[in-house]
């Protein structure tokens, strides 16, 4: 099954309309914001929009994205792999005005013009959909950390050293 690359911009207005459904990937590179985030270029985002309107008369998008991006393990400083995932129901408006009256169920995408640029839209999905912190699992990231070690600490570590607090316990059993 071949997979379109999503478009880069739409009129939102003309896609509610006909209640289209613009689907396609990127590639994590694509989106120039997302990359200082990114360990590599590695993955892929799957986008699917529902554009719609609602009884009022809004223009609606419905976002679905799925992506599987390299980040940072902030633990050993090592690339690995994160799934990214979000489902968003966003309004279309044009003012901040207009955007303070929506329903709390709706978020605002404030447009300024015709064509609403759609990789910008999932880049600051995929921003808000990560996690402030990536790890591995802690068992990986041991191995990994075990390399940085310095050998002799480690040979310290398993020596028994005298308690400091050993003098305390002859002071105490003087009196």
């Amino acid at each position: 099954m071949l997979i379109e690359p999503l478009p880069a911009s739409l009129d939102v207005r003309k896609a509610a309309a006909r209640e289209a459904v613009v689907s396609g990937i990127l590639k994590p590179f694509d989106l120039l914001r997302l990359r200082p985030l990114l360990a590599g270029s590695e993955g892929v985002i799957a986008v699917e929009m529902r554009f719609s309107r609602d009884e009022v008369g809004r223009y609606l998008v419905e976002v679905t994205i799925e992506a599987d991006v390299q980040v940072e393990c902030q633990r050993c400083l090592s690339s690995m792999s994160e799934h990214l995932s979000c489902d968003s129901s966003l309004a279309v408006v044009w003012t901040d005005e207009e955007a303070a009256t929506l329903p709390r169920y709706l978020d605002a995408l404030v447009e300024t013009e015709t064509n609403s640029n759609l990789w910008e839209l999932v880049e600051d999905e995929l921003i808000l959909a990560r996690q402030p912190f990536s790890y591995h699992d802690t068992d990986d990231c041991k191995r990994t950390t075990v390399a940085y070690a310095d050998p002799d600490a480690i040979e310290d570590a398993g020596e028994s050293k005298p308690n400091p607090f050993a003098v305390l316990g002859q002071l105490k059993s003087d009196k």
